[in-house]
């Protein structure tokens, strides 16, 4: 990621949040997303509770763990992050 411009133009944990879902096959937790863009359990969670409200994630139980899933809205949102990201570069 371009670090400059596009900072000046999202917010950076949020943002990383969506790329990292939208480019992974593997199930993620937010313990998981927080270690990956070194950030805290605690705001990944908040992060995330907001992208729920805002219909960009859902959750599935699987045990004691939730399993985040980007939604059609999130995946489509992610993915133009990453158009927009490589014009940066």
């Amino acid at each position: 990621m371009a670090k400059t411009n596009f900072n000046l133009l999202f917010r950076e944990k949020p943002a990383k949040l969506l790329l990292i879902l939208v480019n992974t096959q593997v199930e993620m937790y937010a313990s998981t997303v927080a270690k990956k863009i070194d950030c805290t359990y605690s705001h990944i969670v908040k992060i995330l509770q907001e992208m729920e409200s805002d219909g960009m994630v859902t959750f599935k139980k699987k045990g004691r763990l939730k399993i985040i899933t980007l939604t059609k809205k999130g995946e489509d949102i992610a993915k133009s992050i990453n158009v927009i990201d490589r014009l940066l570069k």
